[in-house]
């Protein structure tokens, strides 16, 4: 077994575990979704999205790069069996995030009456008040899933995102079913995520006591801090830059859309973009503690290989699915909303797009530049990016509403995007595959047409529309990915390969292979 192969393996088996808890939690959380916004209508479902604004953008200047430096060198020193320095990671992160994020916590609910009239919503000031803890508990969260992702113990993070979403959900139900409306939706997301800060602590603490016994018992805190602050600086700079970016395009959004109901419809889609995710989130979680065990120049090639088949992978994966949402939004949305939210199929749709950038590396790049050191450079591309997105984002916005903010979204990060991939290619050697990912493209964008155009012409339900186009893309998408030679049969092995690491998952995509053999052998490919 080649070195890549073993690190596909291993990555793919963490983006796995990462995966059922993924799809466990976020169904768990869509079906309170439905009920909430069911229960609450389309403006008071907005408001609570509005409530969770100002805290989010204070937030940003909670992590400091910490999480991304727990990854990286938990994923590194690990690798080098150096266990007293994985167990000065875990502490040091901890106390880093009670103190930052409780500190921060204080500044929201100080601030929340002036935050509360700037978006025009000056009742709204307890609510922020309630959710201003959140700061504290989402950082632990957040630390606990760095530990976690670090040491590729993906299943423990899982266990807390499920057990979360069992708790917001039921508690959020429960308080609306009251009559508590906004006031109940924030109280049951604050206690959801205060929970699995607990749990997430508790399975980190299981993780540091099952470490080998060190032969010093002495935690180097103060070094260790110092280090993961110096690697992560440039990150946090980067993440505060473009989260205040992201908030205030929602800040821009409050101010210039007064209709909650569009915010509401905004919302919606929004959960419905994280069908998507299921899928891009494990790429991007396991890829970078899979590059942080390289070098650049000791394994130029072996990472050449690996970026460049997570790339190709990656799209093979992420981007047919984006095309299949885009093009059963309307059916997909109707089947649970009926006609309450008319404008989200259109708002879906075009979130969706940034997705399809996978082809192009997007989900690669980031994590191969942190991963070698070079994060003063993200920075750079991060400064690129708000320098684009502040004035195109006001003006977007101020003029298109929604539509601005989902346009400025799609635009805003593609000039970083294609400086990044120059930057790789003359730092490490790394390239996409840029053929493959332009079939990629095609196949996924061919079968997504045809099945938009089929479910149109239907006058049955949206649930039989979305059935029968869900039928016709996985058709259409496997026929033409082959004749076009998408996928080939050393992609074929190259799965085998990578699927025996999935253990319950084996045989079924097993299965899956021997089909796609099947149709090779039959079509002469």
């Amino acid at each position: 077994m080649t070195k890549a192969t073993e690190m596909a393996q291993v990555s793919a088996k963490g983006g796995f575990h990462l995966l059922w808890g993924l799809v466990a939690s976020t169904v768990i959380s869509a079906v309170g979704t439905i009920v909430i916004a069911r229960i609450l209508g389309a403006d008071s479902y907005g408001l609570y999205g509005i409530v969770l604004t100002a805290p989010n953008l204070i937030a940003t200047f909670r992590d400091w790069g910490v999480t991304t430096a727990m990854v990286k060198y938990s994923a590194q020193y690990n690798s080098e069996g150096d266990v007293a320095k994985v167990r000065s990671i875990f502490v040091s992160g901890i106390l880093f995030e009670i103190i930052l994020g409780l500190s921060l916590s204080f500044v929201s609910f100080a601030l929340s009456d002036f935050l509360a009239i700037n978006l025009q919503r000056p009742a709204i000031g307890p609510l922020i008040q309630i959710v201003s803890f959140f700061i504290l508990t989402a950082g632990l969260v957040n630390a606990a899933t760095a530990a976690f992702t670090g040491m590729e113990k993906m299943h423990l993070n899982s266990i807390m995102l499920i057990l979360q979403s069992i708790a917001k959900t039921g508690l959020i139900i429960a308080f609306a079913l009251f009559g508590l409306g906004t006031f109940g939706a924030v109280l049951g997301f604050s206690i959801a995520v205060l929970f699995a800060a607990v749990i997430g602590i508790l399975l980190m603490w299981t993780m540091y006591r099952s470490l080998p016994k060190p032969t010093s018992r002495k935690l180097e805190l103060l070094a260790t801090t110092k280090t993961m602050l110096k690697y992560g600086l440039p990150i946090s700079i980067g993440t505060i830059l473009a989260g205040f970016a992201g908030q205030f395009y929602n800040y821009l959004m409050a101010f210039y859309v007064t209709d909650n109901a569009l915010i509401g419809n905004y919302n919606v889609a929004l959960n419905f973009v994280v069908l998507i995710t299921f899928f891009a989130t494990p790429v991007t979680t396991m890829l970078f503690p899979a590059f942080s065990k390289l070098e650049a120049k000791k394994d130029r090639d072996l990472l050449k290989n690996v970026f460049q088949y997570s790339v190709k992978y990656a799209a093979l994966v992420v981007v047919p699915v984006t095309a299949l949402i885009m093009a059963l939004a309307g059916p997909a949305i109707g089947t649970i909303f009926e006609d309450k939210y008319l404008q989200a199929p259109l708002f879906l749709a075009l979130l969706s797009i940034t997705y399809l950038y996978t082809a192009l590396g997007n989900l690669s790049i980031s994590s191969i530049i942190n991963s070698q050191g070079d994060t003063a450079y993200n920075l750079k591309l991060t400064v690129l990016m708000v320098a684009i997105g502040f004035p195109s984002g006001f003006v977007l916005i101020s003029q298109l509403g929604i539509i601005g903010l989902i346009v400025t979204a799609m635009v805003v990060p593609l000039p970083s995007l294609f400086v990044s991939i120059r930057f790789v290619k003359n730092r490490y050697g790394v390239s996409v595959d840029w053929l493959s990912s332009a079939r990629i493209l095609f196949s996924s964008a061919a079968a997504a047409l045809l099945t938009y155009v089929v479910q149109s012409q239907l006058s049955s339900s949206n649930l039989i529309r979305l059935i029968i186009g869900l039928i016709v893309f996985v058709a259409a998408f496997l026929f033409i990915a082959l004749i076009t030679r998408t996928v080939k049969q050393s992609d074929v092995s190259n799965m085998r390969d990578i699927v025996n690491a999935l253990g319950p998952l084996r045989k079924p995509l097993n299965l899956v292979l021997d089909l796609i053999e099947k149709l090779m052998s039959i079509l002469k490919l």
